[in-house]
Parts: structure tokens; C-alpha cells; sequence
């Protein structure tokens, strides 16, 4: 919903994109890129350069891996709108938790090819984003001293650098940016690219995060809500078993 006090980069006519239509970019921008990194990068015909840009050389490889960095930032926007709209938020953090440790097999395998490749999966890093946010929003609402907060802060940040997740303390970090600056679009989008690694690749996906119009759109219910979910885990067990097959 439109709040008269948020500041908007775009008029509310070019709004048109619902949160079901960021996780449908989200899930296939993650799925080329994760077809590319785990299933071509050793075809020569996707890695194979047909022009160069600059000193850089350009492939099909190059270009999906490119798309796929649009995925880590409209995740992270989509906790953060989760976070802030869902009406159980111990459930939503429970369900950030699950998800990561079913992720962690088909993760571990697709990267690896074995069980415990070390690193943890994406929603490990998501949920350390959610623990972060709570503890702000505590602080927020005089619950958390100053102290206290930062001491959680560095604590997820530190977690997630000791157990290598998904974007580590980037993650946490760029999922609180976002958090912040959520009512003012214009700043959120000019800090949120400058911060995200690649920044002129990832940065475009604040271009669907500004046509966001704050509805849910059309995944509706519980099927639809967990199979957002069940799909991190199915690609990449999917991914592995095509790659196994193609041996």
C-alpha cells in the first residue's frame, strides 16, 4: 500500500509489479544463474567468448551468471517486505530456518558434489537477515538498548562469516540497508547500488524493486507461499541430478 510519507524513485501509474511478479524474477534469474555456474560453466560452447567489451570477455556463460546477480537483491527486498507485512513473525522466521536446513543437501551437493562441501545455502543467510531485523525493530520499539543491538548485529554478522553463508556479512548488511531506508526509495536504490558487489549488474534489480506496488499479486495461500519456498531446494537437487545424467 502507498504510504503518503515514503518518497518514491517512480509516479505510482509506473508501479505495476506485485510481489508475485518480484519472486517469479527472482526464482528465474536464480535459476539461470545456477544453471550456468553449476551445470554449463564447463561447456566450451556457453563459455566461449563472441565479443568483448572493453578488456572484458563476454559469453553466454558470462551473460546468465550477469542476469543472475539481479536474484540476491530481490530476495533480500522480498524478506524485508515479508518481514515487515507477515502477522506471525516467530512463524516466518521458523519457516526462514526449515527451508535452510532442507537447502543444505541439494546445496551442498550441487556445489560439491558431496555431503558437508562446507558453506551454507542462501536461506541461512536470509534467516540471519530476519534475526537482524527483529533485533532493530526491538531497539526500535525501546525493548533493545544501543548496546545490546549492536552486540546481536556483529554476533549474526560474525555468524555468517564464521559458517560461510550465501553473501556472508554483505548479505545481513545489504538486507539492514534496505530495512532502513525502506521509506525512501530514492536513497535505498543510489546507497543499495553502490554497496552490492557488481554494482551496474545487481543494481538493475532495483529497477522491478521500483515498480513494486506494494500488493502480493497472485501467489496466493499456503501452496502458493511454500512452493516459493520448496523451489530453492528442487532447483538444485534438479540442477545436480541433470549433471549427474550428463557424466
Amino acid at each position: 500500500m502507498t504510504n503518503k510519507m515514503d518518497v518514491y524513485l517512480l509516479p505510482e501509474r509506473w508501479r505495476v509489479l506485485s510481489g508475485s511478479w518480484l519472486k517469479m524474477i527472482a526464482m528465474v534469474s536464480m535459476t539461470i544463474d545456477h544453471v550456468a555456474a553449476y551445470l554449463l560453466r564447463y561447456d566450451s560452447d556457453f563459455t566461449a567468448t563472441f565479443f568483448t567489451v572493453g578488456s572484458k570477455q563476454v559469453s553466454w556463460f558470462f551473460l546468465m551468471r550477469c542476469i543472475g546477480r539481479l536474484a540476491f537483491p530481490l530476495f533480500a527486498f522480498l524478506l524485508v517486505e515479508g518481514f515487515l507485512h507477515t502477522h506471525d513473525r516467530m512463524k516466518y522466521g521458523r519457516n526462514l530456518l526449515v527451508f535452510a536446513l532442507l537447502s543444505e543437501i541439494p546445496y551442498d551437493l550441487v556445489r560439491r558434489g558431496s555431503l558437508f562441501a562446507g558453506g551454507q545455502n542462501v536461506f541461512f543467510m536470509l534467516f540471519l537477515g530476519f534475526l537482524a531485523l527483529y533485533a532493530v525493530e526491538r531497539w526500535e520499539s525501546g525493548k533493545y538498548s544501543p548496546g545490546r543491538l549492536a552486540v546481536i548485529l556483529f554476533s549474526l554478522i560474525g555468524i555468517g562469516i564464521l559458517f560461510h553463508t550465501d553473501y556472508g556479512s554483505t548479505g545481513v548488511g545489504f538486507i539492514l540497508l534496505l530495512y532502513v531506508l525502506r521509506r525512501n526509495r530514492i536513497l535505498q536504490t543510489a546507497i543499495g547500488c553502490c554497496y552490492l558487489p557488481m554494482r551496474l549488474i545487481a543494481g538493475l534489480a532495483f529497477i522491478p524493486i521500483n515498480l513494486y506496488n506494494g500488493q502480493r499479486g497472485f501467489i496466493q495461500g499456503h501452496i502458493g507461499k511454500y512452493l516459493f519456498y520448496i523451489f530453492y531446494p528442487l532447483h538444485l537437487l534438479a540442477i545436480y541430478l541433470i549433471r549427474r545424467l550428463m557424466m
